[in-house]
């Protein structure tokens, strides 16, 4: 039970990422609205759905207040998708994910050494035609390895074998590299601010690299995974003989290797690397909410080693312990000790599988027991 401290708190803000493959973020806002109003139905919620950069983003975005705006692009099999980006005022959210993430492809299919970023590329000019200041370009579930060749491409710049043909798609074409002429990328970049957010620090390549990294979970042997690093290796010098010094700087930069190495392709055009939590709380809006709350709801669908290493619920709680706000948080499963969640600024958690022990069925059933988990809440916090 909660201390004389938080009794009688009545204003909780939810700000909890998605449980993935169970609720988007905005579910789950919905289910633990529902779940504290069967308890304390005068309860005041402030739902603010939250993302890390990764999928999931533009739909926070648009649940904070932004327009949403949709454009066919190319899929990462080349295959045109209609994929969304959000826009408000002059910023705009741009999340790869939409136009090259894993779900644009087939069920059971992955190319890891042909899947192209070339539609990540088509969202970024379609958020420049609508005439933005600041693109925040969250990346992560990427389908591709090609270190941004594709996106670059569709912006305008050149990547040529030795006879002079464009080189094939995906990391695994980037083997055939022989020049590179960036000359021809959209000036418009020049005079944006482009915020590269993510939740992951890793280099281009090497044991640490995108390859080596989150080429498995991409479909990627052991043998793609070395021709993919060796290709992004050959990728980076012949940026190098094109630009300049900085182009070996930036392939060993925090965050090059996010997304596939698109965060490599970022950072040639002039990115600035932000934790993608801490890029998506300010674009929300969420320090003035967290000033209205006296409760803060966080969460994912896993609580793990991960979670403390740039996720949202911890970026989250961070921001909340500094402000002297409770948190508490609700996921699918916990593999946290309490004394972790405790650093990490976490009073507590609250799994379903503390409700429904059977992990299927908290996948298939997730939102009518995470309410059963926001009436415990309530009753520990808020009665």
């Amino acid at each position: 039970m909660a201390d004389a401290a938080t009794k009688g708190t009545r204003q909780v803000l939810v700000a909890a990422d998605k449980f993935k493959g169970s609720l988007t973020a905005v579910q789950v806002a919905e289910r633990v609205t529902a779940g504290l109003r069967r308890v304390v139905p005068d309860v005041e919620v402030e739902a603010l759905p939250v993302a890390d950069g990764g999928d999931g983003t533009v739909d926070a975005a648009v649940a904070a207040g932004f327009e949403r705006r949709e454009v066919r692009v190319a899929g990462p099999l080349g295959h045109e998708v209609t994929a969304a980006f959000a826009l408000r005022g002059d910023t705009a959210v741009v999340e790869m994910a939409e136009a090259s993430g894993l779900q644009r492809l087939p069920a059971g299919v992955f190319a890891p050494l042909t899947a192209s970023t070339y539609g990540s590329g088509e969202l970024l000019r379609a958020a420049l035609d609508a005439g933005v200041r600041t693109i925040v370009f969250g990346v992560g579930g990427s389908a591709t390895t090609d270190g941004g060749a594709g996106m670059l491409s569709a912006l305008g710049a050149r990547f040529l074998d030795e006879d002079g043909e464009p080189v094939a798609p995906g990391g695994g074409g980037l083997a055939d590299l022989a020049r590179a002429d960036l000359s021809g990328l959209d000036p418009r970049l020049s005079d944006v601010e482009l915020v590269l957010a993510s939740d992951v620090d890793n280099p281009l390549t090497g044991p640490k690299g995108a390859p080596a990294v989150y080429g498995p979970q991409k479909g990627a042997s052991p043998d793609d995974v070395e021709a993919l690093d060796a290709a992004l290796a050959h990728y980076a010098k012949v940026l190098e003989a094109a630009v300049g010094p900085e182009a070996a700087e930036y392939a060993a930069a925090p965050g090059a290797g996010a997304a596939g190495g698109i965060g490599y392709g970022a950072l040639l055009l002039g990115a600035r690397f932000r934790a993608g939590i801490e890029v998506m709380l300010d674009v929300l809006g969420f320090a003035p909410a967290l000033q209205r709350a006296e409760l803060v709801i966080t969460g994912e669908g896993s609580l793990d080693e991960q979670t403390l290493h740039g996720k949202a619920p911890a970026g989250v709680a961070a921001a909340a312990r500094a402000a002297d706000k409770e948190v508490v948080a609700v996921c699918g499963r916990l593999a946290l000790p309490p004394e972790a969640l405790g650093r990490a600024g976490i009073r507590r958690a609250y799994p379903l599988t503390e409700i429904e022990p059977d992990v299927a069925t908290c996948i298939t059933d997730a939102g009518p027991i995470l309410e059963r988990v926001a009436e415990r809440i309530a009753r520990d916090f808020l009665t």
